[in-house]
C-alpha cells in the first residue's frame, strides 16, 4: 500500500470518514426507507464496521513510515544499540 502512495494519514481519514458515513447512512435509511429501525441499524453497522480496518491499516502504515522496511536482524541491532546508549556498562 505504501508503494502505491497510500499514507497512514489517509487511512485514519478513511476511518473517521467511515464513522461519519455510518451515521449518515443510518439517518438516511431511517428517513428514506419504510423498512423501519432494523434496516437502518443494519446499514449503519455495515458501514461502521469498516472503521477498525482502516485504523488498523493506518497503524501498520505508520509503523512502516517510522521504522522503514528493516530485516529482523537490523531491527535487533538497532535495539541493542539503543539499550547500550541508555545504560552504559563500565
Amino acid at each position: 500500500m505504501r508503494r502505491a502512495g497510500i499514507t497512514s494519514d489517509m487511512m485514519y481519514i478513511a476511518g473517521f470518514g467511515s464513522i461519519m458515513a455510518s451515521i449518515a447512512s443510518w439517518a438516511m435509511s431511517m428517513r428514506a426507507e419504510k423498512a423501519g429501525m432494523d434496516r437502518a441499524d443494519r446499514w449503519g453497522i455495515f458501514v461502521g464496521e469498516w472503521a477498525p480496518t482502516f485504523f488498523a491499516l493506518g497503524v501498520a502504515l505508520r509503523m512502516e513510515e517510522e521504522y522503514g522496511e528493516e530485516t529482523p536482524s537490523e531491527r535487533a541491532e538497532r535495539m541493542k544499540h539503543r539499550v547500550r546508549e541508555a545504560m552504559p556498562v563500565g
